[in-house]
């Protein structure tokens, strides 16, 4: 069975990108536990775009929709109202499109050989 990726596509503000960022890095850990899990990277954009790429790869389909089912809800739930203003924070995303792919190929880097070295 080949592994599956998603890439969530989150058009962001320049203005929020910090915010983005940082919501990202306070729900740290909240993935990698789950069930199927394989990799996780936050992709910031360099140029010519607004887009932010969050991109998963899961041992199945079947492990993604239960993460989705399940412990995504609460890494994704509303923001909790600031407790000086009473407002939730907004979204700092303004767009988001799920891209989803099957693995057909996969490399990493080869490994070197130390009894080579000389």
């Amino acid at each position: 069975m080949a592994s599956v990726v998603k890439i969530n596509v989150l058009t962001v503000p320049a203005e929020q990108r910090e915010i983005l960022e940082q919501r990202f890095a306070a729900r740290a850990g909240s993935v990698e536990s789950s069930d199927g899990f394989e990799w996780f990277e936050l992709l910031r954009p360099l140029e010519g775009t607004d887009q932010y790429l969050v991109y998963t790869r899961w041992r199945s389909e079947a492990d993604f929709e239960a993460w989705m089912a399940g412990s995504m809800r609460g890494a994704h739930k509303p923001a909790e109202a600031d407790s000086a203003s009473g407002e939730k924070p907004k979204p700092a995303a303004t767009g988001s499109t799920l891209w989803s792919f099957e693995v057909v190929q996969s490399t990493g880097p080869k490994a070197s050989d130390a009894s080579n070295a000389s």
